[in-house]
C-alpha cells in the first residue's frame, strides 16, 4: 500500500493506492471515495455500528485506490511499521491500517496504566502502513535517555511502545476516566518518540456541541 496525502495540514485526505487484491481497514465514516470496483465489507467489532463500523476495503484484480478523511479538521500522518516495534495509539486515532497491521486494545503493556480495564489507547504492531488522523497538526517529540515529559491525553496521538509511561490523576478534585483519559495525565521517559496534536478532539467535540446547543 502506498499513501499519498493532500490538503494538509488543515484538512488532510489520504489516498491509499492498493495493489491487486490488497486490503486496508478503516472506519466507514472516513470514506470519501474509491476507484470503481473496490470491495467494501463492513465488520462488527466492539459494538461499533453504522458509519463508525470498521470496514475492510479490498482492491479488485487491477488494483485501486481509497480516499479517506478524518472526522476532525487536521493533518494525516503515516507511520511505516517494520515489525521490530509497535506503537500505542489513541483510540480512533488510526485513520487506516494495512491488513498486515494488528491492533490490540488489551496489549499486556497497558496493564501498568489501566489495570484490567480497557483504556483510551490501543497497541498496533506488524508490518505495513498505519495512517493516523490528527486534530490540528502533528508534532514529533523525540526523548533522549532519561528525558521526561508530561502530556494531557487529549493532545496525545501516539507513542513508541518502548517509551516508559505512567498514568496519574491531574487533580484529585477532577472526574477521571481511563476510558477517555478525562482528568488524567501521562508521564513519559525516554528514550522514545511521541506524536502529539495541536488540538484536542475532545475539546473540539465539546465546542461543536456548545455551538449546536446555542442554535
Amino acid at each position: 500500500m502506498q499513501v499519498r496525502t493532500r490538503h494538509t495540514p488543515a484538512f488532510g485526505v489520504a489516498r491509499l493506492q492498493l495493489a491487486p487484491g490488497e486490503a486496508v481497514l478503516a472506519e466507514y465514516a472516513a470514506l470519501v471515495a474509491t476507484s470503481y470496483g473496490v470491495l467494501v465489507e463492513p465488520r462488527s467489532r466492539g459494538g461499533s455500528r453504522g458509519r463508525h463500523r470498521p470496514t475492510m476495503f479490498t482492491a479488485p484484480a487491477e488494483g485501486g485506490w481509497v480516499d479517506l478523511a478524518p472526522s476532525v479538521p487536521g493533518d494525516v500522518y503515516v507511520l511505516e511499521l517494520d515489525g521490530t516495534a509497535g506503537w500505542c495509539v489513541t483510540r480512533r486515532g488510526a485513520l487506516a491500517t494495512a491488513a498486515t497491521v494488528v491492533s490490540n486494545q488489551q496489549w499486556p503493556g497497558f496493564r501498568n496504566l489501566f489495570g484490567a480495564d480497557v483504556g483510551f489507547l490501543e497497541h498496533v504492531s506488524g508490518t505495513g502502513s498505519l495512517v493516523l488522523a490528527c486534530c490540528g497538526t502533528v508534532d514529533l517529540v523525540t526523548l533522549e535517555a532519561g528525558e521526561l515529559i508530561t502530556v494531557e491525553p487529549g493532545y496525545l496521538l501516539a507513542y513508541s511502545d518502548y517509551t516508559q509511561s505512567r498514568l496519574r490523576a491531574a487533580s484529585q478534585t477532577m472526574p477521571q476516566s481511563v476510558r477517555t483519559g478525562e482528568g488524567l495525565i501521562l508521564d513519559f521517559a525516554g528514550p522514545g518518540q511521541l506524536l502529539t496534536q495541536t488540538r484536542s478532539p475532545r475539546s473540539f467535540a465539546d465546542w461543536l456541541s456548545a455551538v449546536d446547543n446555542g442554535r
